[in-house]
């Protein structure tokens, strides 16, 4: 099945959102008039404000600013409905938490997103994630736990696949990643982890052909488990994790994987994920981003779904322009870079423009040189101004005729 070309048209609604205390704050900051010394407040809005002004218009706004951190927690729930190629039309409901453990500049935003999504392919996606920050950013716990009931494409291995000989399977999988970063100096980290991911239930489905349902079913298997501790090195200067605006990120993981733990096989892995945010122009709120993420296999090869591939790193973003699952390989080297804008002053609405690259393993051994360009425009809505998380709703193109919306909590990267 080639759902890489589908051309299904997208639909998006936002139904509603609410703050923990029940009603929107307004908030001001300061932005250039246009002068020098000109200088005006400008309202900055999200979608509780919307639902304040639609719903509740004869309640007042209580005034604060998203320019001083406070240690109060702030809440936002949104659902919609969309369109993306892996899921078709999907309905879902998110909720953001997000809040300071001290009011310090160098303070790190603390935040807890969640969702739960049902899709027209029969998926259900119900990801929890977590990066706690303790007083004085001394620890971070991170945690990314899924679960996923998930009919999806496979299309072979490295980048001479043909678009239009995927396979459909159905798989169940569990996800449950956590770590505990400690300060070594100021913003560089340390940390061990916990990872485990399990898929079940797996099989072939193609209502057309027994024999390809068995063929793959068999090279396949019906479980696929990996469970290990992993290593954790970190730098982060950001400050605002959900929508970063300045800083640079760079985070490696080693990862292991042994029998003698439950896993299928032995092996090891490693990511490197870099990113850069820079302000251009310096003194507006625009914002160039770059991400290099490496996903290389050290020794050993994963079982199959958890070999490096397009749209499966931890929160499913590389590769806009292709239907996740599109390209696997034993080793990824990906490329991307965004320039993110606003569209209007109070911040409510933002676009961006994005390009990116990305290169696998032809096979399970050789690499291949063929590199796989993508691009593409999006918008962004303020769903939670404290926290800056946007709900993001991008169109791509890749290869080949490759093309569709992906939709997104917080940004890409």
């Amino acid at each position: 099945m080639n759902t890489s070309t589908k051309k299904t048209p997208f639909i998006i609604l936002i139904l509603f959102t609410f703050f923990g205390k029940l009603h929107a704050q307004d908030s001001t900051q300061t932005t250039a008039t246009g002068t020098a010394e000109g200088k005006k407040k400008v309202a900055q809005k999200d979608m509780g404000d919307v639902a304040h002004r639609v719903f509740t218009p004869h309640r007042p706004l209580e005034i604060d600013t998203v320019e001083t951190k406070d240690t109060k927690t702030h809440f936002s729930v949104v659902p919609a409905i969309g369109y993306t190629l892996q899921t078709g039309f999907a309905g879902l409901v998110s909720a953001n938490w997000a809040y300071y453990r001290d009011t310090t500049a160098a303070a790190k935003l603390s935040t807890i997103t969640t969702s739960v999504t049902y899709s027209q392919y029969n998926q259900t996606i119900v990801p929890l994630q977590m990066s706690i920050w303790t007083p004085g950013n001394k620890m971070n716990f991170i945690l990314d736990w899924r679960f996923i009931d998930y009919p999806s494409d496979i299309y072979g291995l490295g980048g001479k696949t043909d678009p239009n000989k995927g396979y459909t399977i159905d798989f169940k999988g569990l996800k449950l990643h956590q770590t505990l970063m400690f300060d070594l100096s100021q913003n560089f980290y340390a940390g061990v982890g916990y990872f485990f991911d399990k898929f079940w239930d797996i099989k072939a489905v193609d209502p057309e052909s027994r024999a390809i349902n068995k063929r793959v079913s068999k090279e396949l298997g019906t479980e696929e488990t990996a469970s290990g501790p992993a290593f954790r090195f970190l730098y982060d200067s950001r400050q605002n994790q959900l929508n970063p605006q300045q800083g640079l990120y760079y985070n490696m993981t080693y990862r292991t994987s042994f029998k003698g733990l439950g896993s299928d096989s032995n092996w090891q892995s490693l990511q490197i994920d870099a990113r850069t945010y820079l302000k251009f122009p310096a003194n507006s709120k625009n914002v160039l981003a770059f991400w290099m993420f490496d996903w290389l296999t050290l020794s050993g090869t994963p079982s199959y779904l958890l070999l490096p591939s397009t749209g499966w790193d931890d929160n499913y973003n590389t590769g806009r322009g292709y239907i996740q699952g599109r390209f696997r390989g034993k080793s990824m080297l990906y490329f991307e870079s965004e320039y993110r804008f606003g569209i209007t002053r109070d911040g409510l609405l933002g676009g961006v423009a994005f390009v990116n690259l990305q290169n696998f393993s032809a096979d399970i051994s050789p690499t291949y040189n063929q590199i796989f360009p993508g691009y593409g425009v999006g918008l962004r809505l303020k769903l939670n101004k404290h926290s800056g998380a946007n709900l993001c709703v991008d169109y791509g193109f890749g290869k080949g005729g490759s093309q569709g919306f992906f939709v997104n909590l917080g940004e890409v990267f």
